[in-house]
């Protein structure tokens, strides 16, 4: 049984219509990816969990494509590159610039921070070096994603959550906002570097939004200063911190908010595979309107079969890693 048989069967119990399916290339497609480097090759894993070893990868955007056996010669032509590198990762925003990350078992030196500087130059992309406790970056240490349908900017450090699916993200966000009737304020729990925030502010009065990841909220901080944007305020909390400011605690980092001020009329969640744990359960129970964007199947069933008194309104498949078991959902609960 396929994925797609698979979910819309377990989905089923809950939305007798059609369920949309939203494909992607099944090359191409990856904007991030990280891999292994071993005798002068990536290295990956395969369903096996045999070491594959490679000089590109075809999943992977084609600017990324393009690179990858250049770098690859660079860093074995060079001792001082290569010697006790262990993994390397590349990110892609939409206008094809690059962010490589060389990631060491070693103390990173002055010559070392030289090396990385030149391909910058040469190949026009940013450069970060990694080990133990230090980074080094060949530009600021943020990749910033411009997202012209939405008028938006995304940033991403080389170790906070992106969206990785070229092609399916501005259709996720373009899902998402076709939900929207009679909105007041939004709730955002998981809410990354913004790319739901963002592009929502534009049809609620206030967004407050939470994320326990501190890269993530540095991202958002950035683009909501960028883009001028008064009506969002994030705190980086966690989904228990969330619950206890919903009970009446104000925490610091929250600058003496009060939630309880909001009019929430939507609460949007984007979790982890893992999915909602029995706290964030009791939280969303409490609004009208739940966004449940999902990244595992079983697990979203798990939870919509905890929210008995909300219905499935509307829903998308996203098949955002084509060739794998996984993919993604866009949803709408609403109270019966």
């Amino acid at each position: 049984m396929n994925k797609f048989i698979k979910a819309t069967s377990l989905i089923s119990n809950h939305y007798k219509d059609n369920i949309k399916i939203n494909l992607s290339p099944p090359y191409n497609y990856r904007s991030r990816v990280e891999l292994g480097y071993k005798n002068n090759f990536f290295t990956m894993y395969d369903k096996n969990k045999e070491i594959v070893y490679l000089d590109k990868i075809k999943i992977a955007r084609p600017c990324i494509q393009k690179l990858m056996p250049n770098l690859l010669k660079i860093i074995n032509a060079n001792e001082l590159l290569k010697k006790r590198l262990f993994q390397i990762n590349f990110r892609s925003n939409r206008q094809n610039h690059i962010l490589v990350t060389l990631i060491y078992h070693k103390k990173l030196c002055e010559k070392i921070k030289l090396e990385a500087d030149k391909i910058s130059i040469l190949y026009k992309i940013d450069v970060n070096l990694r080990s133990k406790n230090e980074i080094y970056s060949s530009g600021d240490n943020m990749l910033a994603d411009y997202i012209d349908e939405f008028g938006i900017i995304l940033y991403q450090t080389d170790n906070s959550f992106y969206q990785p699916n070229h092609f399916l993200l501005p259709k996720m966000i373009s899902k998402t906002i076709s939900f929207l009737d009679k909105t007041d304020d939004l709730l955002e729990l998981y809410c990354g570097s913004g790319t739901f925030t963002l592009p929502l502010s534009k049809y609620f009065n206030n967004v407050f939004a939470t994320e326990s990841n501190r890269q993530s909220i540095k991202c958002l901080a950035r683009s909501i200063s960028e883009l001028n944007i008064q009506n969002i305020l994030y705190s980086r909390l966690s989904s228990e911190e969330v619950s206890e400011a919903l009970n009446g605690r104000i925490f610091r980092r929250m600058n003496k908010m009060n939630i309880n001020t909001y009019n929430f009329s939507h609460v949007l969640v984007d979790p982890p595979r893992s999915g909602l744990n029995d706290e964030v359960i009791d939280i969303i129970k409490k609004f009208k309107n739940i966004i449940y964007v999902s990244c595992d199947y079983e697990t979203y069933v798990r939870d919509i079969n905890k929210l008995k008194e909300f219905s499935l309104k509307n829903i998308e498949i996203f098949d955002q890693f084509p060739n794998t078991e996984h993919l993604e959902i866009v949803s709408l609960l609403s109270k019966q």
